[in-house]
């Protein structure tokens, strides 16, 4: 197939990085795991030439909000995807310490700043996300109808992981607000089989494959993505961690059928 021919690629997971952000310690891990400092200067550029090194037509780049403040903000996101409309989506982020403020914020992203979702990580703000602070902004994100996404599964930076299990806490949001769309990034490993379950059993609960090489899916994921789970599994790539390219290397060896291995390089993104 040529290039031409070739399927979209919409990575559904990327942040274009701050000074501010590259510089948390929680961080170290992923510099130890990756032998990468993620040293600047990060021009819009050089995310630009990451997407084309790997193909990616689309990238859902995000905003990082957490109780030490913006580390990437919403304004950010906004500018860069005004500089680059036909490449990058935004997606915001909220500061859930103030509710009724995070939805207001919410609101803006969507209705002024034309983003397409909101992106809150429980771990960064070290609360379960069925915490009460995060219940106004499903309900938000249900009025707007836009997806909630999240991570699921350990932890990378020096932060607790078990507020990142698919069962109980993904499973109770779906269960609460069943027209909610949850997108839960990197896997969930190494809970994947419960994120699985909890992909099967709601129609509205996706994964995306960020912060993982195609060589490092679980078993459990290939499966997935084998069989009734094609239609539920977006690429993510985790940029600037993780390039795109090396996040799809190796696609085509997993014996995967000519639809599921095209699943996630596909649209699948932008329907959700």
């Amino acid at each position: 197939m040529s290039s031409a021919d070739s399927p979209p690629i919409i990575d559904a997971w990327m942040q274009h990085p701050t000074p501010r952000f590259m510089a948390q310690p929680w961080l170290d891990s992923l510099k130890r795991w990756t032998g990468n400092d993620f040293a600047g200067p990060w021009p819009l550029e050089a995310t630009l030439a990451g997407m084309d090194e790997g193909g990616v037509t689309r990238g859902i780049i995000s905003a990082w909000v957490g109780p030490m403040g913006a580390l990437v903000s919403n304004d950010e996101v906004a500018a860069w995807v005004a500089q680059a409309p036909d490449r990058l989506v935004g997606v915001g982020s909220v500061d859930i310490s103030r509710p009724m403020d995070a939805v207001r914020e919410l609101r803006r992203c969507v209705k002024q700043l034309g983003f397409r979702g909101v992106r809150v990580l429980p771990w960064l703000w070290e609360l379960p996300p069925t915490h009460p602070r995060f219940y106004p902004l499903f309900a938000e994100c249900c009025e707007l109808q836009v997806p909630f996404c999240t991570q699921v599964g350990h932890t990378g930076p020096l932060k607790p992981s078990e507020v990142g299990r698919p069962i109980p806490y993904v499973d109770q949001i779906a269960i609460d607000f069943p027209e909610l769309v949850i997108v839960g990034g990197h896997i969930g490993y190494p809970w994947t089989e419960e994120m699985v379950a909890v992909c099967t059993k709601h129609p509205n609960v996706y994964i995306d494959t960020s912060a993982y090489t195609v060589k490092r899916y679980p078993p459990t994921l290939v499966q997935y993505l084998a069989a009734h789970g094609r239609k539920k599994v977006l690429f993510g790539s985790n940029w600037p961690m993780i390039p795109p390219a090396r996040a799809l290397a190796g696609l085509d060896a997993l014996g995967l059928d000519d639809e599921a291995r095209a699943v996630p390089r596909r649209q699948r993104a932008a329907r959700v």
